[in-house]
């Protein structure tokens, strides 16, 4: 499997068995660190904290089949496809293991998976307010309920409601990567917000219930250093996502997810939580890169004195 093409700072597209998926790897040594987007998001979405891991190992950010730069697919897929083509890009790519993985959101909820499918890859986890089989348990019974009684249809928007939500969305975007190089934050603004690449990205959870069967079925939790990250704050570039009527709810959930996490992290043999109380679950990479390096190098270091 070799390179097919290569997009001046975005990175190289190599060939895996369901398509052409585009990778981008800095720095040297190991073990590598490599990122899992949120649900729709791209890799180069954690550009910032990349370049920062990129300094002392060699960091990986990828595009999943399906979104931003590489091959265009049917979405959602399963878990184990999802694991799969990170396992062969890896390979394509040449990116030496064992990995540190850091998951967002979704990522996180592939991450483990991938872990638990192949634990002589995998040398540590970092979660970024993760997504997890369990979390019905701990939230609110209304948000509860709504996992429960899991609706896709928000997900596949009338053409009208998928238009505003694309403006929306964008507006944010633009404001979190104001600071961002043009050579980046322009691309990502431009192919993350293409109707079509944007409406595709939305399908990536629509199995949701599903994907948390197979975690639960892949077996236990792998024995290497995790560090999950808790958002606990209001990102003020989103704010206005979040009106004053529905704070109140969205306090009480941040709250049950990190109990959440912390349960899961005193579960583990090698397990610590750190809570941001001035970062948001969707910018958590963007405004706290600091708190996401200082928990990657822990691992590392949990990881070399084992």
């Amino acid at each position: 499997m070799t390179a097919t093409g290569r997009k001046k700072n975005l990175g190289q597209h190599y060939e895996v068995s369901d398509g052409s998926m585009l990778l981008h790897s800095s720095g040297t040594g190991g073990p590598s660190v490599v990122f899992l987007p949120g649900g729709g998001m791209f890799g180069l979405y954690y550009w910032n904290v990349h370049n920062l891991v990129a300094e002392f190992t060699t960091s990986v950010v990828y595009d999943r089949l399906g979104t931003g730069w590489s091959e265009a697919v049917d979405l959602p897929r399963t878990g184990e496809q999802v694991s799969d083509d990170l396992r062969e890009v890896l390979r394509a790519a040449g990116v030496p293991g064992p990995y540190v993985l850091v998951g967002h959101s979704l990522g996180g909820l592939y991450a483990r998976l991938h872990a638990k499918r192949f634990p002589d890859e995998v040398a540590g986890l970092v979660l970024l307010d993760p997504t997890h089989e369990d979390v019905v348990d701990y939230l609110p019974e209304a948000e509860a309920q709504r996992l429960r009684d899991w609706n896709t249809d928000a997900l596949s928007p009338a053409p009208e409601q998928l238009e505003a939500m694309r403006s929306t969305y964008r507006a944010v975007f633009e404001r979190a990567l104001a600071e961002w190089p043009a050579d980046i934050r322009e691309p990502l603004l431009e192919r993350g917000f293409d109707t079509e690449v944007y409406r595709r990205s939305l399908l990536e959870a629509k199995n949701l219930p599903e994907l948390f069967a197979e975690v639960r079925a892949a077996g236990p939790e792998l024995d290497v250093p995790t560090f999950f990250l808790s958002a606990m704050g209001f990102d003020a570039f989103a704010e206005h996502l979040v009106p004053p009527a529905a704070r109140a709810a969205a306090v009480e959930s941040q709250k049950a997810r990190h109990r959440l996490c912390t349960d899961l992290a005193a579960a583990l043999p090698r397990g610590e939580v750190l809570r941001l109380d001035d970062a948001g679950h969707s910018g958590i990479a963007w405004v706290r890169p600091d708190a996401v390096v200082q928990a990657i190098r822990g691992v590392l270091a949990t990881s070399s004195a084992a």
